[in-house]
């Protein structure tokens, strides 16, 4: 009887020990019972382990811009490293400029956005469509003094297009284009509503525009000899008309504060994409 009894607690010692507890018992002699590995305690070590940190999300990758429907060729611009604080313009020198603004407006030598894309910059196509035209006749382009200041800051032209120039300011105001192959011309308009019509004989990139009585006032023309070419817009992105034969051509950007970019581009089946970045500054 007392072999069987020993016998039990032996077995109960057993079970409790596969179980996961840590029960030590003494059978007849001195030595332990052997011990389960605490499963239980491992699990929860792990548990409380601290999470392995997320590798990082690969860098997006850049997609290159979709072709603007009725366009020959379309694309973005950006510009490469850090750019100036827009500044505010000075205009305390006249009191009436200054009165027809709440806060000052701000510089538009280089508006960049903070992905880079660069509005006012001037895309044209260098080499490849002289003589060509695009399938809308050109519309008189204007260039308008109003807030004392140009819009838009900068336009392009198509030689023997005509510029409307209006004054939209009850003040004095003059416009006086510095061309290096076209004929200079320096005129006033004193009184709100004038207009003014004026012309380019040749190809100039660029004709710089200012007013001697407000010399904040500064507009920038491109005079090409063909209709393609565009202005890009606060996003960076540009669309030059469609018209373009399948072909190859030189498109170059010219920007106020950098060096021009040319590539070549392919168009085909009527469009093509051509995104471009500035990277020097001019001095």
């Amino acid at each position: 009887m007392a072999k069987l009894k020993v016998s039990w607690m032996v077995t109960a010692a057993a079970v409790l020990a596969l179980a996961g507890g840590s029960v030590i018992m003494a059978c007849g002699d001195d030595k332990p019972a052997p011990q389960a590995p605490a499963k239980a305690e491992t699990q929860v070590a792990k548990a409380d382990a601290p999470a392995k940190a997320e590798a990082p999300s690969p860098a997006p990758v850049k997609v290159a811009s979709e072709p603007v429907k009725g366009a020959s060729i379309s694309g973005t611009i950006k510009v490469k490293g850090d750019v100036k604080k827009r500044k505010k313009i000075k205009m305390d020198a006249d009191p009436k400029c200054s009165a027809m603004h709440a806060e000052p407006p701000l510089m538009e030598d280089i508006v960049v956005d903070a992905n880079g894309n660069v509005q006012w910059a001037f895309v044209y196509v260098k080499k490849g469509a002289e003589g060509k035209k695009p399938t809308d006749a050109p519309v008189p382009a204007v260039i308008n003094q109003t807030g004392c200041h140009y819009e838009p800051h900068v336009l392009g032209i198509v030689v023997g297009q005509d510029l409307i120039i209006k004054n939209s300011d009850e003040l004095l105001h003059n416009i006086h284009a510095l061309p290096f192959s076209n004929k200079e011309f320096n005129f006033g308009q004193p009184t709100k509503g004038l207009e003014e019509k004026k012309q380019f004989t040749t190809q100039e990139v660029m004709v710089k525009v200012k007013c001697d009585v407000h010399p904040w006032m500064s507009a920038w023309i491109g005079v090409v000899d063909n209709g393609f070419f565009a202005v890009t817009g606060a996003d960076g992105k540009y669309a030059i008309p469609g018209g373009l034969p399948d072909g190859k051509y030189t498109v170059e950007v010219w920007h106020e504060g950098y060096k021009s970019v040319s590539t070549e581009v392919d168009v085909k089946g009527g469009a093509a994409v051509a995104d471009l970045e500035l990277t020097d500054k001019k001095e």
